[in-house]
């Protein structure tokens, strides 16, 4: 496919395809100016083995070494690939996902519903929340998890079987897929995700557009998203902690107006998808310049 293209034109590839693809990398760089995407380093993601973890970085430093720029989505990715990718500062330009406006929440529930956007992989926390959850029976609470269970379906279905378990079936829904995400947005309190790692964090950005009170793990780029007067971040993998922070907001309404107002003031900063492009589309000129 590759071969098939014209010489120097511009190759822009998701990281999720050009971490592996150092050998083609290896061979085009000079004949393309390829342009990689950088969400997160793949070594990072979570059920890895210490061989696997190993290879993938290998992998992805020598594409990334290829790569004529390297788009990332956050500042946190940023410093990774320099400290730990031998990439230059100067390939990389961050461009910060956008977000669309939204209604604000009303964040008045009763029960209090919250809820929690993410594929059923185990990055993602979801067995974190559900074992935190646990502790919390005698509040008032529902939860809905939207994601697809489609990428690990083995891991879904431990999940599923957790909450039988712990006899939460009746307050943790699973969603599979929703028409309408920015209604189920609107129709929040609260926006929890104790994921292990974030590259960026698009849902956690949606969340705080709708002006919902946010509850996550230091993991990441999450704290450069989710800002202390917006929300509650506690350390990654520890549910009793979890447990803590949800009790406290769940308990405590003022807490929950105080963190659901700087959401809203936060929301106001996020970039929008015109501004994303506009920083992609000027790498996009340079490259092509050069």
């Amino acid at each position: 496919m590759f071969a098939e293209l014209p010489d120097r034109s511009t190759l822009i590839i998701d990281g999720l395809a050009f971490g592996v693809l150092d050998e083609v990398a290896e061979e085009e760089k000079d004949r393309l100016s390829l342009i990689a995407v950088c969400h997160h380093p793949l070594a990072f993601e979570t059920g890895l083995d210490e061989q696997q973890q190993k290879d993938l970085l290998e992998a992805e430093r020598r594409a990334l070494a290829c790569a004529k720029a390297i788009i990332v989505t956050s500042e946190h990715t940023r410093t990774i690939l320099v400290t730990q990718f031998a990439v230059t500062d100067e390939k990389i330009t961050t461009a910060l996902p956008g977000s669309d406006p939204i209604s604000f929440a009303a964040c008045d529930g009763d029960p209090i519903r919250l809820l929690t956007v993410a594929s059923l992989i185990p990055r993602k926390g979801h067995d974190v929340l559900i074992h935190a959850l646990a502790q919390l029976n005698q509040l008032d609470w529902e939860a809905y998890f939207i994601g697809s269970s489609k990428f690990e379906k083995n891991w879904a279905s431990s999940l599923k079987q957790q909450v039988d378990n712990l006899n939460l079936t009746q307050r943790i829904t699973f969603v599979e897929s929703v028409e309408n995400i920015r209604r189920e947005y609107q129709q929040a309190d609260v926006f929890v995700l104790p994921s292990l790692y974030e590259g960026y964090g698009m849902v956690f950005a949606e969340a705080l557009a709708a002006g919902l009170p946010v509850i996550g793990a230091e993991a990441g780029a999450v704290p450069d998203v989710v800002p202390q007067n917006a929300g509650i971040l506690v350390p990654p993998g520890d549910s009793d902690s979890l447990a803590a922070a949800l009790k406290e907001i769940l308990t405590n309404k003022q807490l929950r107006k105080k963190l659901q107002f700087g959401a809203q003031r936060v929301s106001a900063n996020l970039p929008s998808w015109k501004e994303s492009a506009q920083t992609i589309c000027n790498t996009l000129r340079l490259v092509a310049k050069s």
